[in-house]
């Protein structure tokens, strides 16, 4: 008998056993009445066993029907056992397609089914004569028993029937006979019936092996594994949203109704069950409990650590419930291979769930104590060993605020995420208000509040339809998730599409209903998040460990050689008790998101409207949609739209309402971030956020990072990225903001208005004065005109953002979150506005921590600024320091008189950036000691194509090495310009030998042709691919003619290549190495996995693409899934991918161990990818770890243990 048997008729416990009552009270006849029911119990045992049978058979063979139990109270009167008649209810079959099949099934009866049927006949006659026998006997005995006429059960005990109906929940005064009663039953039975029983025993496990019917084929069998895991993962969001809104019986209804047959049970799992267990536990219902455990088991599933978890928890909450019975729970799990501090360390508490479970371990074991979760880093990578062992010369940096200090600042950003959106107000410059403008602000001020309550009445009357719905046969409604929020929230989330900011997003021919759907439903996922930890008290919890946390980054406490994932694990094992922070949200499917973003879009376009008269009396009043779906192509593509009504575009525009609002994850947070603990578990306060970038709907990468045993290094460097702080450089913010609002600058990547954009032509294509050629001309200007229309749009939109936020925060000091690619590659978190964004936005960012330039820090800012114009690139370091002392009059020009001077900075590679150098070094040069100066300024060192340097590393290729600064040299190598002059010497060549295209390209090969390519090619670009990029650069030269550009673009591009391969001998070989190993992986249906050198894993998310239709009612979205695991590798991808990828994740991998390294010297140190910005103070620190770490790395035989790896993983079964 299971624990769980156990727990749900835990009263049968403090009872005495059954057969003491028999001997104690039962007389002759009694005895005899009491084998009768035994025996009738082992013809219910067989028919339980045939059904069972029937039950592990296909589905479209039989009919599946499940036992129904019912209690057939006795009358408390008497004491005496009666027999009770087994009622066989045949069930009626509807006539559908389905059950004629099974009907035509049933009329064939296989053998063995004809034998038991034949039997049960039999047994039912030999029932039948046995009842009139005892009803003779029972007009004998009454007189001799003064306890009243007739027979009854035993005081407090049932008795079941059995009948082919569904299961109805068991009654909790139900108990069940111990093991001794159940022994006396096996001796009441004849020889044949247990001879019967064995038979069908023997059958029914054959048919539950797993062999049984197992001969799909292995891909198909995958194709299955996949779509159970689809559905499993919809029902697991969908019961948690039913739990969460208060819908527990449709959660218990459901459940049920899958687990009641066996197609749909197989795509339960033990933790769909565990949603319910949960429930249960926290009302204390120890007999559900136990009912649930039964379900698992039928299902063929074995309890886990959360089941136990549970139990324990119920068991604590439990008054009445023995020790016994925890000892019982405690054994059972030892019996699983799970222990009690499995608990503790592996289930997500709420509420006070944790104390609970202690509370019921205590009965047992009083001294118990959780051992702690937070444990020192172990099996590390041999590269960060020593980081982590040899702690003594540490010094981590503090950051510039007290205690107190912090602790407001995270106040001010809980208050920002609880809201979930900031309202901020735009740089586009205020006009003064006009009668028109303040007429369309009313106008729309009116027009929202009808929106409003026309929404939320028909939210109200959809969910009162959706409510009366059943959900069967998985078709699980929306109905859950549109009860987790109040309906007012829903509301506002669907009027924020409509405010001016959110539709200026979408650009003049609409935008795609999936990215409109998206973007609903994540809103609406990230505010249901949010509600579970205030719900969960999960929110006070983290304000009482953040509180502490400050201690170790403010500057007015202690020093420590602590990192704050370190410190953070130890506060909250030092904060046992209440919710666990981590671990206890899961995230919805991408279709659950996508479907409920579509439903709330179809609800606004059918509810919204307007007035058509609104702006001209003389037209016809009549209700129009503002919202229009309609369909456009993209690549032949047919694709569903979403676009604005031009009254609604019109009177916004007439409006000129100048506020934007945010989703508060796309704002830069106001209080440092929290540290990453684990792969679900840092970054904001409230708002969920994912370690892992992936695809929307991919899961392979999260469950290799939860597979991963330690991912403290990783981690640590994504700590120290994030806890850089920064501030505004509010000097040059003004400048740009008064570029942008005065009609931009394409020059300066400052993006012009609409109004500067061209007109588009106008034309009647059934004109018939146009020619064929007329017509196709001017149709390629009408598409040429939208299509830069449409680039303006996105770009003026793109810098109105940036330029918005970072106004907003002009007086702030905030932080960048910091998460990474399944490459390895970092990101901060904020899309909109960061350091990894263009040349504007770089400009602006300064560090808020600020130290004295030193010796050499001026000489270091004069030298970055070189760097920044792209002159002096193969000049050495101190000749570009007296290029720069050569033009300080054109420096401090730039800097006094940036719009109105010579604009020597206009002219830079990077304009905007070069203009904050050239003041900051004006700054410096007139302070009365520029060594003493407070610097705020990042100053870059940036790689040397860094992907040719990890590629000379490995193959230890000295010519390549050299040609990329890995060697010593007098002055700076350029790989460009070496491949642009080895271009030229081959095109001299073939010119010498009368190649005509070789002649016309005399003069035109330069660094700037060939660049882009000697770039990408290490990252895997095709030669189509170098033929587009060097036929765009050829373009750009006025004097090429263009009527050669596409003989020249495939000449240069075979030259390019032909260059690189005598440069880098070793390049090409480990790249066709790469290529090859991943083409025959994924040929054998694998995808390529690897780790790295820092223990991170990565696999590429790259599968044949198949179709998944969506189905609503606005339209059926057609999704291109090809991050499906399910599906085969492709092949294409895969081989051309892997190269650049393993070269990525080494670049990652580097840039972490400097970040590492950096922290411990006490650097601010951020990164662009392979580009390292620090104070011009620490330059030179910087640097010598940089080049220490790039040795440490390349030191290890990274070749010979991917090698092996791959060996390992996907050859060990040929070896």
């Amino acid at each position: 008998m299971s624990l769980l048997r156990i727990c749900a008729f835990v009263k049968c416990l403090n009872r005495r056993s059954f057969l003491e009552k028999c001997t104690s009270r039962a007389t002759l006849t009694e005895c005899c009445q009491l084998c009768l029911s035994t025996r009738n119990c082992a013809v219910r045992r067989l028919a339980v066993l045939e059904a069972r049978i029937q039950q592990l058979q296909p589905d479209g063979l039989l009919d599946v029907q499940k036992a129904r139990v019912e209690f057939l109270h006795a009358p408390s009167s008497g004491r005496h056992i009666s027999s009770a008649r087994t009622h066989m209810n045949t069930p009626q079959v509807s006539k559908s397609p389905q059950n004629a099949v099974r009907e035509s099934f049933k009329s064939q009866p296989t053998r063995w089914m004809e034998k038991l049927t034949r039997e049960k006949k039999s047994k039912m006659k030999r029932r039948q004569h046995l009842r009139e026998k005892l009803k003779k006997n029972k007009g004998k005995m009454a007189g001799k028993h003064p306890g009243g006429e007739g027979t009854s059960n035993l005081p407090g005990t049932s008795y079941k029937t059995i009948s082919n109906k569904k299961t109805a929940p068991l009654d909790e005064n139900s108990h069940f006979m111990n093991s001794n009663a159940q022994a006396a039953v096996s001796q009441t039975m004849t020889d044949e019936e247990l001879a019967r029983l064995e038979e069908l025993e023997s059958r029914l496990s054959q048919q539950a092996s797993p062999g049984f019917c197992s001969s799909q084929p292995e891909h198909s069998l995958q194709a299955r594994e996949g779509a159970v895991g689809n559905i499993r993962s919809s029902i697991f969001s969908w019961l948690e949203a039913c739990v969460f809104a208060g819908e527990i019986e449709r959660a218990h209804n459901f459940l049920l109704s899958q687990h009641r047959v066996r197609s749909r049970r197989a795509v339960l799992d033990t933790d769909v069950y565990n949603i319910l267990l949960r429930v249960s536990a926290k009302k204390g219902t120890l007999n559900q409990i136990g009912r649930l455990f039964i379900l698992l088991e039928e299902a063929g599933l074995r309890p886990n650590i959360g089941s136990y978890c549970a139990a324990l928890e119920c068991m604590g909450r439990s008054a009445y419930c023995a020790p016994r019975v925890i000892t019982w729970c405690l054994n059972q799990m030892e019996q699983d291979g799970l222990s009690v501090d499995d608990v503790f360390r592996q289930c997500g508490f709420q509420h006070d769930e944790r104390d609970m479970v202690l509370k019921a371990v205590r009965v047992i074991r009083p001294d118990y104590q959780p051992t702690s979760n937070f444990t020192t880093s172990q099996s590390l990578p041999v590269l960060v060993q020593d980081f982590y062992a040899k702690r003594d010369n540490h010094q981590y940096p503090k950051l510039d605020f007290t205690r107190d200090e912090l602790q407001e600042r995270f106040k001010f950003q809980l208050s920002i995420e609880k809201a979930c959106t900031v309202t901020i107000d735009s740089v586009e410059a205020a006009k003064p208000v006009t009668e028109n403008m303040a007429k369309m602000r009313a106008l729309l001020l009116e027009q929202r509040a009808q929106w409003h309550k026309a929404l939320l009445q028909a939210l109200r009357e959809c969910k009162m339809i959706l409510g009366k719905t059943s959900s069967k046969d998985f078709k699980l409604n929306l109905y859950p998730y549109l009860c987790l929020l109040e309906d007012k929230v829903y509301v506002d989330i669907m009027i924020q599409v409509m405010q001016p900011a959110n539709l200026s997003r979408i650009p003049p021919s609409g935008e795609s209903l999936i990215t409109v759907a998206k973007d609903i439903g994540m809103r609406i996922y990230t505010m249901y998040s949010v509600y579970q930890k205030y719900r969960y008290q999960m929110v006070d919890k983290l304000s009482s460990i953040y509180k502490a946390y400050t201690d170790l980054l403010s500057k007015d406490t202690e020093a420590r050689n602590v990192l704050p994932r370190e410190e953070w694990c130890k506060l909250e094992t030092e904060h046992p008790s209440g919710p666990t922070l981590q671990g206890c949200e899961s995230s919805w499917p991408y279709v659950v998101t996508l479907e409920l973003g579509t439903y709330l879009v179809d609800l606004m376009v059918k509810n919204l409207k307007i007035n058509s008269d609104i702006l001209n009396s003389a037209y016809e009043r009549k209700s129009i949609p503002i919202l229009y779906h309609m369909y456009t192509f993209r690549s032949n593509r047919q694709v569903g739209f979403i676009k604005p009504h031009p009254i609604l575009t019109q009177m916004q525009q007439e409006a000129v309402e100048t506020k934007l609002t945010f989703d508060s994850s796309v704002m830069p947070m106001r209080c440092p971030p929290v540290p990453w603990t684990s792969a679900k578990f840092g970054a904001y306060l409230l708002t969920p956020a994912k370690l892992m970038r992936t695809l929307d709907g991919a899961t392979q990468h999260d469950e290799l990072l939860e597979r991963c045993q330690n991912l403290h290094p990783v981690l640590d460097s994504l700590n120290q990225l994030g806890n850089c702080a920064w501030r505004i450089n509010k000097p040059l913010l003004d400048i740009i903001i008064s570029i942008f609002n005065d009609r931009g600058s394409e020059k300066l990547d400052i993006p012009p208005p609409l109004s500067e954009a061209p007109k588009i032509p106008l034309f009647n294509s059934q004109d018939s004065s146009y020619t064929a050629s007329e017509k196709a001309h001017l149709k390629r200007e009408v598409f040429n005109a939208r299509k830069k229309c449409s680039e303006m749009h996105s770009l003026r939109m793109d810098a109105l953002y940036k330029l918005s936020i970072a106004n907003h925060v002009r007086d702030e000091v905030f932080w960048f979150p910091h998460n990474m690619d399944f490459r390895g590659r970092t990101y901060p978190c904020p899309p909109y506005f960061n350091h990894l964004g263009s040349d504007v936005t770089r400009s602006i960012l300064l560090f808020a921590e600020g130290k004295p330039l030193g010796p050499k820090g001026l000489d270091w800012l004069k030298i970055h600024l070189v760097n920044l114009t792209g002159l002096k690139k193969r000049s050495s370091v101190q000749g570009r320091l007296e290029y720069a002392n050569s033009i300080m009059e054109d420096i401090l020009d730039s800097a006094d008189r940036p719009l109105n001077g010579k604009k020597w900075w206009m002219n830079a590679d990077e304009p905007w950036q070069a203009l904050a150098c050239c003041m900051e070094i004006a700054s410096a040069v007139r302070s009365p000691d520029p060594t003493r100066f407070i610097s705020h300024f990042p100053v870059h060192q940036d790689g040397s194509c860094n992907g040719l340097q990890h590629y000379a590393a490995l193959g230890r290729d000295v010519i390549g090495a050299t040609s990329v600064n890995l060697m010593p040299c007098d002055v700076p190598q350029d790989v460009y310009s070496g491949v642009a002059q080895q271009v030229e010497e081959f095109r001299a060549r073939d010119a010498q030998n009368g190649l005509k295209i070789a002649q016309i390209l005399e003069g035109f090969i330069n660094r700037k042709v060939v660049k882009q390519t000697v770039m990408t090619v290490v990252y895997g670009v095709t030669r189509y691919g170098g033929r587009l990029q060097i036929e765009k650069r050829l373009k750009e030269i006025d004097e090429f003619p263009k009527e050669y550009v596409w003989e020249a673009s495939h000449y240069l591009v075979r030259q390019v290549f032909s260059g690189l391969k005598e440069m880098f001998t070793g390049t090409r070989e480990i790249q066709d190495w790469l290529t090859d190993s991943a083409r025959l992986i994924s040929k054998a249906g694998h995808t390529v996995q690897w780790v790295t050198p820092l223990g991170l894993p990565i696999i590429q998310p790259y599968h044949r693409t198949r179709s998944k239709m969506l189905k609503s009612i606005l339209q059926h979205i057609n999704l291109q899934i090809s991050h499906d695991t399910q599906q085969m590798p492709d092949t294409v991808k895969q081989k051309n991918a892997f190269p650049p990828n393993f070269i990525h994740s080494l670049d990652s991998t580097h840039m972490m161990l400097t970040a590492l390294h950096c922290h411990s010297f006490g650097l601010t140190f951020v990164s662009v990818h392979d580009c390292f910005w620090t104070h011009a103070l620490t330059v030179d620190t910087m640097n010598k770890v940089c080049r220490e770490q790039f040795v440490a790395l390349h030191s290890q035989p990274i070749l010979q243990e991917l090698s092996d790896f791959l060996l390992h993983k996907y050859c060990s079964r040929l070896t």
